[in-house]
């Protein structure tokens, strides 16, 4: 009990300590991220700490599941590297005994990823639709940013203003840049602003300007100098962004497409994969802790990040095709979990039987003892 209390407690320590770098890691880029696309005018500043909140959701099953296997592979290999291993077989206990402790840390680690995966996910995918859908549907005034060049919602604009007032009804030094059925038209002003009609249409009304026109057909050019310009903000763009994003389905939405949609199967491996892999990794990493005390444990640090990423990549390559019909669910969710299942029960026959005359390493130490003492001979 004193052993499964002590082992308990540095799980928890070493996992709080892990989840906080790579929680860290996360969010530092989703900020760089983010702000770069706030920068180019693609998301709202003010939308910024929302969508980082969102992201780093979204992320959170992959930062558990990664938070439960390095805990474990830290825990037991400092054991290792501080010789209490050595002490804990020469007592005449076994491997098997951290099963139970092991195991009493991954079931709450497995029923969190479950609840981020199946929950928590979906929605932080399905608000940062929200947010990105709702800055798409903005007005193209409203999308533009004092002092930068921006893009107008149908491609077809680009905006320059360099002053603007709070309430976006006053503009100073504009700058349009239009291109429409290939005649392309740049209009630039002193000063304007935004009045609102009968219908409820908003304009950009500027004053004391010049208007440039080329035209395709016929082929000319013309300078225009005006007093009064009229130029309708168009906010009737409309997206489906949020339709067709899959992972912000919920689990009943998510269920009720199962049946039609190759995609919806996909993403439904892809969720219940993620507390599979948390499970499996966590006892994976008791056999692949061992390290010889008098070396490092760098070389089993990177074996095992390579098998994570391994073991991860091959299920994103299992849901997309899935995802595509290439495969069925039946057969595309379970071999790759029982390939690592029997690599874990592998590992660990292999640890067992280290001091057992039939291992492959004590009967190789053996047979180059016994070469050695030949050629002495």
């Amino acid at each position: 009990m004193i052993f499964q209390r002590a082992l308990r407690r540095e799980l928890m320590s070493i996992a709080g300590a892990v989840f906080m770098t790579l929680f860290t890691i996360t969010v530092t880029m989703m900020l760089i991220r983010i702000l770069g696309q706030a920068a180019k005018g693609r998301v709202a500043s003010e939308d910024v700490v929302a969508l980082i909140g969102f992201s780093a959701l979204s992320y959170s099953p992959i930062i558990i599941v990664l938070t439960g296997f390095i805990s474990v592979l830290l825990v037991i290999t400092r054991s290792y590297q501080d010789s209490e291993m050595v002490v804990w077989f020469a007592s005449g206990l076994s491997l098997t005994r951290w099963l139970r402790p092991i195991l009493e840390f991954a079931v709450p680690v497995v029923i969190l990823v479950m609840l981020f995966s199946f929950f928590i996910t979906p929605w932080s995918y399905y608000q940062n639709a929200v947010y990105r859908a709702r800055f798409d549907q903005r007005e193209d005034l409203a999308r533009v940013s004092p002092g930068k060049f921006q893009e107008s919602a149908k491609k077809d604009r680009v905006f320059y203003v360099e002053k603007m007032a709070e309430d976006m009804s006053y503009v100073e030094n504009v700058f349009i840049h239009n291109v429409r059925n290939g005649n392309i038209s740049v209009v630039v002003s002193k000063e304007g602003t935004v009045r609102t009609n009968e219908k409820g249409e908003r304009y950009l009304v500027l004053d004391d300007g010049l208007r440039y026109e080329k035209s395709a057909d016929p082929p000319e050019f013309r300078l225009l100098e005006f007093e009064r310009y009229t130029s309708l903000i168009d906010n009737s763009r409309e997206t489906d962004y949020i339709t067709n994003s899959i992972r912000a389905l919920s689990m009943k939405e998510l269920v009720a497409q199962f049946v039609v949609t190759p995609r919806a199967k996909g993403e439904m491996l892809w969720r219940v994969a993620q507390p599979i892999m948390a499970f499996l990794l966590m006892f994976l990493a008791v056999p692949l802790g061992f390290v010889n005390p008098r070396a490092g444990r760098s070389f089993n640090l990177l074996l095992a990040l390579l098998l994570y990423v391994a073991y991860n990549n091959l299920t994103s390559v299992m849901q997309t095709s899935v995802s595509r019909g290439r495969i069925s669910l039946l057969a595309g969710w379970w071999p790759l979990h029982l390939l690592i299942a029997l690599i874990v029960i592998g590992l660990y026959a292999w640890r067992l039987g280290t001091n057992s005359r039939r291992h492959p390493m004590v009967m190789w130490v053996a047979w180059r003892k016994r070469l050695r003492e030949r050629r002495a001979k």
